[in-house]
């Protein structure tokens, strides 16, 4: 059993979240959904909470009301294996109103934000050729969604 489980605040969209996050990742599914009764802050029968994983992770959802909301002080970063994973999830994650943000970075439409990553570029920017590593971080901060194409070429010099 994972100890830690990140716990997601939504106003009421908890459960569409949930939906999309375990659309995109392989190895996905919901696992349980609570419902308010008739004492609580939600409707009786509304969706109060939805478990479900994401690649094996665990994550809770509630739909806690207009109280609280995201910042980008917190975000999931996803490892991607090549250019065509990330372009996967960029799509899937800012679509029906996600916004892009730069370096890899976007919110999707319920305002959580994500940084979309593919693996190489961790591999080139702790390269021990600082100035190789300097031309991959000059490349990055030109981007919104990564590109790893424009990465090797700017490793290459």
């Amino acid at each position: 059993m994972q100890k830690i489980t990140t716990f997601l605040w939504y106003d009421d969209r908890a459960e569409e979240a949930a939906r999309l996050y375990t659309s995109l990742f392989p190895d996905s599914r919901i696992t349980a959904t609570t419902r308010y009764g008739d004492v609580g802050p939600g409707e009786p029968g509304t969706v109060m909470t939805v478990e479900f994983e994401l690649d094996g992770q665990r994550y809770t959802a509630l739909n806690g009301g207009p109280v609280f909301h995201f910042t980008e002080a917190v975000s999931l970063q996803v490892d991607c294996a090549d250019q065509a994973e990330v372009d996967r999830l960029w799509a899937g994650l800012i679509a029906d109103g996600g916004e892009e943000s730069q370096c890899g970075w976007l919110k999707d439409r319920f305002g959580l934000s994500w940084q979309i990553v593919p693996r190489v570029l961790t591999e080139l920017i702790s390269d021990q050729d600082r100035a190789k590593a300097d031309r991959v971080m000059a490349a990055i901060l030109q981007m919104r969604k990564i590109e790893i194409q424009p990465l090797l070429d700017a490793a290459r010099g």
